[in-house]
């Protein structure tokens, strides 16, 4: 349960300690869930809402509107749209402790030595970090 981390924790991570993160398994996440913190999201008007069988946490190159950006997943859950289309979610812990919501297909999985995934945590937390290179 995020509930337990201390108060000057924001939630972040940095490419050391990202394992800290505790994901959300086993069930689909309700909005109690998301309002205690648990859970990054809980969908509504879906269909046959599952949680997706996944090693969590999980870090990931997020490919979004503004480039690439670590995240990690701390939660994965399969639910059918409207249309009928299944869609696979990812609720994301970005370096900083926001959270985000993403497409699987919109995400690679990689391992914490990924150089690349360990430059996008390093410039997240120190944006000067990106000017060295």
């Amino acid at each position: 349960m995020n509930d337990n981390l201390p108060d000057e924790d924001g939630g972040g991570f940095d490419a050391d300690d990202w394992t800290r993160l505790v994901p959300f398994t086993g069930a689909v996440a309700t909005l109690d869930d998301v309002q205690a913190r648990r859970a990054v999201f809980a969908l509504a008007d879906t269909d046959d809402p599952r949680p997706i069988p996944m090693d969590l946490p999980q870090p990931v190159i997020w490919w979004e509107d503004d480039g690439e950006q670590a995240a990690v997943v701390v939660q994965a859950e399969t639910h059918l749209g409207p249309d009928g289309e299944e869609m696979e979610v990812l609720g994301l812990i970005l370096p900083d402790g926001g959270g985000a919501v993403a497409l699987r297909e919109d995400v690679d999985l990689v391992d914490d030595t990924d150089p690349v995934w360990r430059d996008l945590v390093t410039q997240a937390i120190d944006p000067a970090a990106a000017d060295d290179d």
